[in-house]
């Protein structure tokens, strides 16, 4: 098959972005990766770059077909903006709004080529299949959509460790959250209407966090009377961080909040990825309940053991990739996570990890 995709630029080599990367590699894109440091060890090709250098940026991607970014969140608009300037696909893992209404923006400019945010596991993989589940409705009451990445042998108090990015996380617990509401969208604060959630008998509590829907409150807007997602921790997690920001005085002061928390809690190797969609409504004339629960433990790919979290928003990112270069997806404008096919996505090389990893 004739792909529309083969040079693929990475920019950003953290954990997640080395195994982007590595996946796009294994499928046969022809990869080359940036990032701020030297790497020699990696079995595709890399250079270093300045993200924040324009022109380098343009530069890079020269010659590209699409270009991935894995960058914290403040750096992706500049990738974007590289990618928009040059003509080539785009597409990041970001959870971060602002963004996201830029790239739409751009893309509204000159819709020529494909522009992909939020393609990481929430935004991303859990609106696709919370999105994958309304299909069975006619009418649709209520989207749940919740994820948590936690480790899986906890200590402490708070029960985590910070193996994703700690200003996603804070902004994530401070930042107010789109929802629907009665079928319309609202503005609610973070760290609220708290509920129990059990998994394989493993009990977690449930928060309102921000970023997490992506366009979904715009797409569903009308169509569903509730929707919001929520984060999931062990039990105990959000009273605690209500007091870590608020009343030792820290929801001003995110920067020094971040490197509190990961001194106090750094990342583990040993961490579990819980995912929990539900939709209700009514199907076939009467009301019902459906819902997909996973929980993803560590993966050995090619050798090496990737954490959970890397792996499930690497293989979701690249799956993407994949569906448009393989002529599956739209080749031009503007992609929303919740208008890519799911069944599509278990069928490429990397979505298939989610059929067969994490059954309950």
């Amino acid at each position: 098959m004739t792909r529309s995709i083969n040079e693929v630029r990475v920019v950003g080599l953290g954990k997640v972005g080395e195994l982007v990367a590595t996946l796009l590699a294994d499928s046969g894109f022809s990869v080359t990766a940036y990032d701020a440091r030297e790497r020699s060890d990696l079995p595709f090709a890399t250079k270093s770059l300045d993200v924040r250098d324009a022109r380098a940026l343009r530069d890079a991607l020269t010659d590209a077909d699409a270009v991935v970014s894995c960058l914290p969140f403040n750096l992706n608009l500049g990738v974007a903006e590289a990618a928009f300037e040059v003509g080539v696909h785009y597409f990041d893992l970001t959870e971060d709004v602002p963004t996201t209404n830029r790239v739409l923006e751009l893309s509204a400019q000159n819709p020529s080529h494909v522009m992909a945010p939020q393609c990481g596991l929430a935004p991303g993989l859990i609106g696709i299949i919370g999105s994958s589940l309304t299909k069975k409705f006619t009418d649709i009451r209520s989207i749940e959509l919740k994820v948590g990445a936690l480790p899986r042998h906890p200590s402490g108090l708070l029960g985590y460790a910070f193996n994703w990015s700690s200003e996603g996380v804070v902004n994530e617990y401070l930042n107010d959250c789109e929802v629907l509401r009665s079928g319309h969208r609202q503005m609610v604060p973070a760290m609220t209407e708290h509920e129990r959630v059990v998994i394989g008998g493993i009990e977690l509590e449930a928060s309102l966090t921000s970023g997490g829907l992506g366009t979904m409150c715009e797409t569903y807007e009308g169509r569903a009377q509730r929707l919001d997602y929520k984060t999931m921790r062990y039990p105990g997690h959000f009273e605690l961080m209500r007091f870590f920001f608020d009343e030792l005085g820290l929801r001003e002061r995110r920067e020094l909040a971040g490197e509190i928390l990961v001194n106090a809690k750094p990342p583990t190797n040993d961490d579990v990825v819980y995912l929990h969609a539900a939709v209700e409504g009514v199907q076939n004339g009467q009301l019902f309940r459906e819902n997909y629960v996973r929980a993803y433990q560590p993966l050995d790919i090619n050798g090496r053991s990737w954490r959970a979290i890397s792996w499930t928003t690497a293989a979701s990112a690249v799956a993407v990739v994949e569906l448009v270069a393989e002529g599956r997806l739209p080749q031009s404008g503007f992609i929303k996570q919740e208008d890519i096919p799911f069944e599509a996505l278990l069928s490429t090389k990397n979505g298939v990890r989610f059929a067969e990893e994490g059954k309950v």
